[in-house]
């Protein structure tokens, strides 16, 4: 019997035109427009593995720049300027993903739960954030930091709002080597499925592949 090889090159000389199977083409994300939110001191250059990875399954990813990013204005400041910049990028009414990493999931919260995001917004994931506030945060003296302790009033509001989320789907990732987030069990929140994965350090989570395969599998759903 002829081997696939040379079934393929007669074919190609017969009809002028390679006969190699092209891969089916991938459906579309249901919601293509996902939103990446930085951490403290950052500027989104930690998400560009994670956002080449999703542009090339069709998702159209915009990563906002938070200012000043040490949240020295507070993280209210950087909500309202959170969702200035996802207006501007994506119109005030379609729907959205968003991912935040660390302070980036707690501004998220802010702009979700007190500033109307959370009509738009479908998907909801943090990537080692603070829910409850972070002992690392005495370390530092802006208002943002101080906003992140544990037991503040801003956490304690979002905590008393959390049901302006609505049916969101909702993922929370942790690390328990996590020292950043301290304790790391602060990551954990009760409204959010929650997903532990033994990343060695907070900001390697965002090149970890199996963490980054299971937040695209939830994207695309």
């Amino acid at each position: 019997m002829p081997s696939r090889k040379i079934l393929l090159i007669a074919c190609a000389m017969f009809t002028g035109n390679s006969c190699t199977q092209t891969a089916p083409a991938l459906p579309p994300p249901r919601v293509p427009r996902v939103v990446l939110v930085h951490g403290i001191f950052e500027k989104g250059n930690n998400f560009s593995m994670f956002k080449k990875r999703l542009e090339k399954r069709g998702f159209d990813c915009y990563v906002p720049q938070m200012h000043p990013s040490d949240g020295r204005g507070g993280l209210e400041n950087l909500a309202v300027r959170l969702k200035q910049d996802i207006d501007h990028q994506f119109g005030p009414n379609d729907p959205i993903s968003v991912v935040g990493f660390s302070m980036g999931g707690i501004v998220s919260r802010e702009y979700l739960q007190h500033l109307g995001g959370a009509k738009r917004c479908e998907n909801f994931i943090t990537i080692s954030s603070p829910h409850h506030g972070t002992k690392l945060a005495w370390c530092y003296p802006t208002l943002g930091a101080e906003e992140m302790r544990p037991d503040s009033p801003f956490l304690a509001n979002l905590a008393h709002s959390e049901d302006s989320l609505g049916k969101m789907r909702i993922t929370s990732y942790r690390t328990p080597m996590d020292l950043v987030i301290v304790p790391p069990s602060s990551s954990i929140w009760a409204r959010a499925e929650n997903l532990e994965y033994p990343v060695i350090l907070h900001p390697l989570m965002l090149n970890s592949g199996r963490v980054l395969d299971d937040v695209e599998q939830r994207l695309l759903k």
